[in-house]
């Protein structure tokens, strides 16, 4: 049984009932809106549609007490987008948490896992 290529990993997600509220994709896209002001320069940077970003956007700001992310119409020049003051802070704890996660990949039960899983699936049973 060859463990090559197996990998263990953990994807935290943050949910406000069934819609992820933040997750590693979403914690993303605030760092590249920080990074380029606008949510269409922050989906090219990501290469992702720019209506993929923005209901990305919509959806955090609307599973939070605050929004996340405000935006002004007018581009670069007078508009945008930029985190605003809550979403600074709640990307900053998402991000403090997988620090915190990574650490598990110390623990004794992170190794006893890695070393339970295979590579791939195997092939399905015949039924």
């Amino acid at each position: 049984m060859s463990m090559t290529g197996s990998v263990l990993k953990i994807k935290l997600q943050i949910y406000s009932g069934e819609e992820i509220a933040m997750g590693p994709g979403k914690a993303d896209l605030l760092d590249a809106i920080a990074e380029q002001g606008s949510i269409s320069a922050a989906a090219r940077t990501l290469e992702m549609s720019y209506r993929r970003a923005w209901l990305l956007v919509d959806a955090m700001n609307r599973c939070w007490k605050e929004p996340l992310v405000e935006t002004a119409p007018g581009g670069s020049a007078r508009g945008g987008a930029r985190l605003t003051p809550y979403g600074r802070g709640i990307l900053q704890l998402y991000r403090g948490l997988q620090e915190e996660a990574a650490v598990l990949r110390r623990s004794s039960a992170w190794d006893e896992l890695s070393a339970a899983l295979l590579a791939a699936p195997k092939a399905h049973q015949k039924a």
